[in-house]
């Protein structure tokens, strides 16, 4: 697990780089939606970013879990993950199905 914290603050510092700043952070997908422990870990020492969680609203997976003196919006954002892989495979498919014909 911390491996993976820190590729990920490593992935946020570089598109907060690229971008000179954020203003939103999204979790999403399986463990963004139901992890607050991993939301946390990847969000300690992110401060300098303007990150800052609110840990009670973390810990509820409430839609905002920034804190409200942060300059970042924190965000839980629910996905049907299955749904998008099934309509890409449609589309895919579809596409290979035309051009047989």
């Amino acid at each position: 697990m911390a491996v993976f914290c820190y590729q990920v603050k490593k992935w946020i510092g570089a598109f907060a780089a690229a971008l000179g700043g954020l203003d939103t952070l999204v979790f999403a997908g399986g463990i963004g939606e139901n992890s607050s422990v991993v939301r946390s870990r990847i969000c300690e020492s992110l401060g300098f970013l303007g990150i800052e969680l609110d840990e009670i609203r973390n810990a509820a997976s409430e839609p905002v879990i920034s804190a409200d003196a942060g300059r970042v919006r924190v965000r839980v954002i629910h996905t049907d993950e299955d749904m998008v892989i099934a309509k890409a495979v449609f589309r895919i498919l579809g596409e290979s199905e035309t051009m047989r014909l």
